[in-house]
């Protein structure tokens, strides 16, 4: 019996929202396993069913139907032995008789991730909703490494180009072919059923609209519905099983033309918004169980969400403890989507991602020299301090929440998969990559690499999360201090008050703000558009930058900074 020495490396990725134990073999061979596949894990290893060619000829055989699947009892290991199905994906290909049929015009073959998030969110719905919609379990996806050209395989570029952009999460790569592993269900399908005599052709009609009805009833519909897809088993009095109701029972198999309903998709996608907003609300009181891949970590007192981003190679920090939200800031999310321009000088834009989550993106500028007069004093202060690492920003904004100086919400860190370009002209400031090198991933990186980009991720400002979760509406529009005064909606005298106020509440717990702009701090407006102020009669304002801001030297206990002790305490060591 052959064993997993020829395997290389093992890890857990998420894709589509489905988690696959990832195994990938020497010989450049990739196997996804499911949740439902961890028990015939050695079962599903290639060389156990496909790959060895005399036990494939003698323990499988192909099944009828316009695809290319087989049926394959594996290679027993540890005495048990798997009944699949492996069906080869025609996923980039055009559909047999699509202009033909018009249930199936416009339709797409689904790529292998896409069936198995599909089938799996399915299930759950079934579950979660009382009456089953029975399928066979999806166990594995199955990707050799052989190379083969995809004109022979039959896939367009077309086709392939609009699934590579939604499938950030891996590399879908048009020269390799990609087989779908099932359990195998036992029974017969109802067409054969028909030839044998236990279903009148009247009751395959009905059986077959039947499972279309209760299919769109869970919100999903399959191009393709026909009798090939119902799995019937035999009954003792010759007829099929039935429930005690009476009704046939039945099974769905082949989903590579599986898809949700309009209806379901805009219930999708605001499911998807509400469950955000929610989890965000309660980011740090959740006890959720975390997969293999994630990590709570606690960076300057704050909490994260810790994993790797497998798309580019890089990492992400999710604020709070649920790892739920990690998905929602994965840089598939939010990297393509259309972006606007919130900085004279760029870098700094708001965007909506793919699940419909308005957010800020900053590229940080640590280790950059700000650019700026060094002979200015100013300017001198500036250099003297440097550009805060992205954590050192996200744990002044928990601070200054926390002495009542409201600023916006912080949602994640990025790191970039690739290695950032020498910056043009003058060195680099290293300081705060050596003030954090005892900062550490669980893979025992340093967190802060000068070999990498970061972006700071931001709640885009329009209410409390509490708010927000309970009734999600836009409570506020925000606007900066400066747009505001641009705009009229505020003259040069509130201006200038917001400016100095802000200023002064900084300096009275510790901090100084070696940059404070009027785009420094955002305003609110309320339904009626018109001003929120504070207790104080001026505007309300949430700080919405925090890269040049310096937490004062002294201790709390000297009439110093209780900024600075804060840090110190929280885990700063330097810098």
């Amino acid at each position: 019996m052959q064993d997993t020495k020829n395997t290389i490396e093992k890890k857990w990725t998420r894709i589509l929202g489905v988690n696959y134990l990832q195994l990938l073999f020497d010989d450049g061979t990739d196997l996804y396993i499911t949740h439902h596949g961890l028990p015939f894990a050695r079962q599903l290893e290639p060389q156990n069913h496909w790959t060895d060619k005399d036990w494939l000829a003698r323990h499988s055989f192909k099944l009828p139907g316009s695809g290319t699947l087989y049926r394959i009892q594996t290679k027993p290991v540890d005495e048990v032995s798997k009944q699949i199905v492996l069906k080869w994906s025609r996923m980039g290909q055009d559909i047999p008789g699509e202009t033909e049929v018009s249930d199936i015009a416009g339709a797409k073959f689904n790529s292998p991730f896409e069936e198995f998030g599909l089938v799996m969110e399915l299930r759950d719905l079934a579950r979660k909703y009382g009456k089953a919609v029975l399928t066979h379990k999806p166990l594995a996806i199955y990707v050799p490494r052989k190379f083969v050209e995809s004109e022979r395989i039959g896939r367009k570029s077309y086709w392939m180009q609009d699934l590579q952009e939604s499938h950030r999460e891996v590399t879908l790569d048009p020269n390799r072919q990609y087989a779908v592993i099932y359990e195998w269900i036992k029974g017969m399908d109802a067409a054969e059923a028909w030839k044998e005599g236990m279903l009148e052709q009247h009751q395959v009609c009905s059986l077959t609209e039947r499972a279309a009805r209760e299919l769109a009833e869970k919100g999903f519909i399959v191009r393709d519905n026909k009798p090939h897809h119902i799995i019937l088993r035999p009954s003792k009095s010759q007829g099929p099983v039935s429930d005690r109701n009476g009704q046939t029972l039945y099974a769905l198999v082949d989903f590579e033309l599986l898809e949700r309903t309009p209806e379901h998709e805009r219930r999708v996608k605001a499911a998807r918004r509400s469950g955000y907003l929610e989890k965000q609300a309660k980011r740090f009181e959740t006890d959720k169980q975390f997969p293999p891949d994630l990590h709570l970590v606690n960076i300057f007192g704050v909490s994260y969400v810790y994993g790797r981003v497998e798309s580019t190679g890089g990492a992400l920090w999710v604020v709070g403890k649920d790892p739920e939200l990690f998905e929602y800031f994965l840089p598939e999310k939010w990297r393509e989507s259309p972006k606007q321009n919130l900085s004279e000088r760029g870098g700094t834009y708001d965007t909506r991602t793919k699940d419909n989550v308005h957010v800020v993106c900053r590229v940080s500028k640590v280790g950059n020299v700000p650019d700026v007069d060094e002979l200015d004093r100013e300017g001198a202060q500036k250099i003297l301090h440097g550009y805060n690492s992205p954590f050192e920003e996200i744990a002044l904004s928990f601070y200054l929440n926390r002495c009542g100086i409201p600023t916006v919400y912080p949602r994640a860190v990025y790191m970039s998969g690739h290695r950032r370009d020498e910056e043009k002209g003058g060195t680099p400031d290293n300081r705060r990559f050596r003030s954090h090198k005892h900062l550490i991933t669980p893979e025992d990186h340093p967190i802060l690499s000068l070999q990498h980009r970061y972006v700071t991720i931001w709640g885009y400002w329009n209410g409390p999360d509490e708010c927000l979760a309970e009734k999600d509406e836009e409570y506020y529009k925000s606007i900066d201090a400066l747009r505001a005064c641009r705009c009229g909606i505020i003259d040069r005298d509130i201006y200038e008050a917001c400016i100095k106020k802000t200023a002064r509440r900084f300096s009275g717990v510790g901090v100084q703000a070696l940059n404070l702009k009027g785009s420094h701090i955002l305003l609110s407006l309320d339904k009626s558009r018109k001003l929120v102020l504070d207790d104080d009669g001026l505007p309300l304002i949430h700080v919405c930058n925090l890269e040049l801001l310096r937490c004062m030297d002294g201790g709390a206990e000297n009439g110093g900074s209780p900024a600075k002790s804060w840090l110190i305490q929280a885990g700063q060591k330097g810098g």
